[in-house]
């Protein structure tokens, strides 16, 4: 039980290429290209978003305001 060869890959590939045909490939490579763009959009904007808070917090100890919290005990589940 070994890994396969590129000929049987390739046989694989023209199967599956015959059974659902080329443009629905193309298609599904498309929505998947798509998916990928927009998981990597959002995470892009997760990324900036939560750059952006520690600044407002620093501005406002520094003007002198006070922040008020609420701290919470962490407990193991």
């Amino acid at each position: 039980m070994g890994s396969f060869s590129i000929w049987h890959w390739l046989i694989v590939l023209v199967i599956v290429a015959l059974v659902f045909g080329t443009k629905k490939l193309r298609n599904v490579g498309e929505d998947l290209g798509s998916a990928v763009k927009g998981f990597k959009k959002g995470m892009r904007d997760a990324n900036e978003e939560a750059d952006a808070k520690p600044e407002a917090v620093t501005q406002r100890v520094t003007n002198g305001e006070t922040i008020d919290v609420q701290a919470k005990e962490k407990t193991d589940a």
